[in-house]
């Protein structure tokens, strides 16, 4: 089992992970090293993908030393990232994405919205494109970058020579392979992945983008995920500490590589696959819904074709501020301080205790709606914001742990949103299966349950993401005839929570004042 062992490798917002397998998908070692983002102001942020691929190089290495692992025993490697979108010229040499210069700055973070204004050009257009990515088109998506780009930094378009999500940069980093994945194109690029020919022209051409395919120098096809795209090239084998033998997959966006990590078990059975929900929770949340056809749903992402497994459709969901908001809310009160592991835990920790004391009545009055960086699904308003309801002159310790259980519930209650939207739609959907970093956080675990009225199942992979990556590695490698036989074969299982029954009155009502919220502020928000 050692003679073919895998290495998994995630990009997210503030790290870079590597995991190594065996192919049976146990978890040998793993390592993180940090990357950094440049915030000029609240709606620009910037990653140098050099930097970037140096984290990679580093947790790869350190992730094969935790294992003891040497470099001839790995046979397939695969990336996923953050949908960033990174600049190159025709040499493949950095180009800046930044209004202050510096050309180490390529990549547009995919949580920038500095193009706000073109999204809403997008969405006008009325295009068909529309239909594949919920009728409305959000700035954390490619194309209103690249026509922010292309107006405002004129110079930068017209040096480019290659434009790729930040998966695909480091694919051709590994390869030399320009190949882009089925999942980063079909759900960022506006590419119709059901359809001969995928991309459409028109669209392109009515957004001012008609170079676009030539400037960024994108392919007519997308490659489906976990295609082999060829063996590792000799500077980044050097640079990977691994050998050029390693065959490496085409990628996925990071929470598409989550779902692929905690829904492998039913990769096999597509028919019956829409009664589960992957949720990966961090800085931010994505749900992922998978199904046999495609089923259009206004305000959610999708249905895109493929973009996760073979054959199967995906709507996708999302919260833009989870974790962030919750360590906004610490940084924020009087009583918060730095938003550390041990501070949340400290809170949580308090919460239990004023619950039980108070039961159910424990911050009652307390109503937050969490849309703090707008609310990706199901309302698709990227200018939608935050509503707390109930403050009081208190601020101390106890003020703030009532205001960061209440955002948690505001949290979970957005999630039930996002699934009653999915189940009006065909989806029938009971379970949530949930990886990332909130699976560190109780309380946030208690209410996905309690809340939704779901039933929870927590990844029994140490990193279910680094898992996904590589089902994708021993897809490309060989090791299995299939992405669907890598994910039924290498899937993990995982612990189940039920819903405590007892609690469901309560949030009923909470969710019945979460919608009222929703409702005053959309009439305020229309008064003139």
């Amino acid at each position: 089992m050692r003679d073919s062992l895998l290495v998994g490798v995630d990009v997210g917002t503030g790290s870079a992970r590597a995991g190594v397998f065996t192919p049976s998908g146990t978890l040998l070692g793993r390592d993180e090293h940090p990357i950094s983002m440049r915030r000029t102001d609240a709606n620009h942020a910037e990653h140098d993908s050099e930097q970037i691929w140096q984290a990679v190089c580093a947790a790869v290495r350190g992730a094969m030393r935790e294992a003891a692992a040497e470099p001839a025993q790995v046979v397939g490697i695969g990336f996923d990232a953050t949908c960033s979108l990174v600049i190159r010229d025709a040499e493949g040499r950095p180009v800046t994405v930044s209004r202050q210069g510096g050309d180490q700055w390529d990549t547009i973070v995919w949580l920038d919205h500095r193009a706000l204004a073109e999204a809403e050009e997008c969405t006008a257009t009325g295009h068909r494109v529309l239909d594949f990515i919920g009728g409305v088109m959000s700035p954390e998506m490619e194309a209103p970058k690249l026509m922010w780009l292309k107006r405002r930094l004129p110079e930068s378009w017209s040096r480019a020579g290659i434009m790729l999500d930040l998966a695909d940069c480091l694919s051709w980093k590994a390869t030399g392979s320009l190949a882009r994945s089925q999942s980063t194109l079909v759900c960022k690029w506006t590419y119709l992945g059901h359809e001969t020919p995928g991309w459409q022209d028109d669209f392109l051409g009515q957004v001012g983008l008609e170079d676009l395919r030539e400037r960024a120098a994108l392919p007519d096809r997308a490659s489906p995920v976990g295609d082999d795209l060829g063996a590792l090239t000799p500077k980044a084998a050097a640079d990977l500490g691994l050998t050029t033998k390693v065959r490496v997959g085409a990628g996925l966006i990071d929470a598409h590589a989550g779902a692929l990590g905690v829904l492998g078990a039913f990769a096999g059975d597509v028919e019956t696959i829409d009664r589960h929900l992957a949720l990966i929770a961090g800085t931010s949340s994505c749900v992922m819904a998978l199904s046999a056809e495609a089923r259009p749903i206004g305000g959610v992402w999708g249905p895109y074709c493929g973009a996760v497994l073979p054959g199967a459709w995906l709507n996708e969901g999302g919260q833009s501020a989870t974790g962030a908001l919750l360590d906004h809310i610490i940084s924020w009160h009087a009583a918060g301080g730095q938003p550390t592991p041990d501070r949340h835990a400290a809170i949580a920790l308090r919460v239990g205790e004023l619950r039980a004391a108070e039961g159910t009545a424990f911050a009652e009055r307390l109503h937050v709606l969490p849309d703090f960086h707008g609310n990706r699904s199901p309302l698709a308003d990227p200018n939608a914001l935050g509503v707390i309801s109930g403050l009081t002159l208190d601020s101390d310790f106890d003020s703030l742990c009532r205001l960061y259980w209440r955002a948690c519930v505001g949290i979970a209650l957005g999630v039930r949103h996002i699934l009653e939207t999915l189940n009006t739609r065909g989806y029938a959907i009971d379970t949530l299966h949930v990886t990332g970093g909130h699976t560190k956080n109780p309380l946030l675990m208690e209410l996905y349950a309690d809340a939704t009225g779901c039933r929870v199942v927590e990844s029994a992979a140490p990193d279910a993401t680094l898992l996904g990556m590589a089902m994708v590695a021993a897809t490309a490698a060989g090791q299995y005839p299939s992405l669907d036989a890598a994910c039924t074969a290498m899937q993990q299982g995982g612990r189940e929570r039920a819903p405590d029954p007892a609690l469901r009155a309560a949030y009923d009502k909470d969710y019945r004042i979460f919608l009222e919220m929703l409702r005053q502020r959309q009439a305020i928000d229309a008064m003139v």
